[in-house]
C-alpha cells in the first residue's frame, strides 16, 4: 500500500509498503521532513523529470557497512600506499554533489534523480551540519567522492562518483576509517551494488537497523 502524505509531518509504518520499499508519495523536501524521514530509515528517491512530487522508500532489508568491517582489497591497499590521492571530509560539498549529479552524463539519463530540488535540499542539510561529503583529490582536482546524511552516529549514503578508477572506493574507505575513529556505528548504503558488496556491505533487518539508529 502506498500512502499519500498530508501536509503534516508524518510517515506511515514501513511494514505496510510495497515489496521494493516504496511507502509514500507527496510532501516536500523540507529539512524537517527529511530529518523525520531519515530518523525512521526512510529516504526520498524519484526521477525528477517524471515525478512532480517526492516518492519515499524504506526497504525492510537494509544494505549497510559497519565501519570496522570495511574490506580493503590488496589492489586498494597498494593504491592507498602510493599516496597519489588525498581524502578529505567536508572540504567541497558542492563539488561532490555536483560531481554525483553530472559524472558520466547522469543528469541527462532517463530516471535521473539528482535534480535541482534535491541538490537544494541536501545543501540545506549540509549547511545545518546534517549532511557531509567526502572528497578525493589529485592535487587540486576533485576526482571523486560521496555524500550523505549524518544522524545519530549513522552515515546514510546518498551518492558517489569517480572521475578516475577507484576514487569512490577510496572515499568509502576513508569515510569508514574516519567514522570508526569517531565511534560511529554504521553506513547505510541504501541499495545493493556489487561494488559495495565487495567492500563488506551486508543486509540487516529494518528492526536491527532502527535499533542501531536509535541506540
Amino acid at each position: 500500500m502506498i500512502y499519500r502524505l498530508p501536509k503534516e509531518l508524518i510517515f506511515p509504518d514501513p511494514h505496510y509498503g510495497e515489496p521494493d520499499g516504496l511507502i509514500a508519495v507527496g510532501g516536500d523536501l523540507s529539512v524537517d521532513r527529511l530529518l523525520l524521514a531519515y530518523s525512521n530509515g526512510i529516504f526520498p528517491w524519484f526521477s525528477f523529470r517524471d515525478w512532480d512530487e517526492p516518492a519515499w522508500y524504506c526497504p525492510l532489508q537494509r544494505f549497510v557497512i559497519f565501519p570496522s568491517e570495511i574490506h580493503v582489497s590488496h589492489s586498494m591497499k597498494s593504491l592507498i600506499n602510493k599516496e597519489q590521492y588525498r581524502v578529505s571530509i567536508n572540504e567541497d560539498f558542492h563539488g561532490v554533489i555536483n560531481g554525483c549529479r553530472t559524472v558520466d552524463n547522469r543528469y541527462d539519463m532517463p530516471g535521473a534523480w539528482l535534480g535541482p530540488d534535491i541538490v537544494k535540499a541536501y545543501t540545506a542539510l549540509h549547511n545545518l551540519g546534517m549532511a557531509a561529503s567526502v572528497e578525493v583529490w589529485d592535487g587540486e582536482e576533485l576526482v571523486g567522492g560521496l555524500y550523505g546524511v549524518t544522524i545519530n552516529g549513522v552515515f546514510i549514503g546518498e551518492s558517489m562518483f569517480s572521475r578516475v578508477p577507484s576514487a569512490s572506493k577510496l572515499a568509502l574507505i576513508g569515510l569508514s576509517r574516519h567514522l570508526e575513529s569517531l565511534g560511529w556505528k554504521m553506513i547505510d548504503c541504501q541499495l545493493e551494488t556489487p561494488h559495495l558488496k565487495s567492500m563488506g556491505a551486508r543486509y540487516i533487518s529494518y528492526e536491527e537497523y532502527m535499533e542501531i539508529l536509535q541506540r
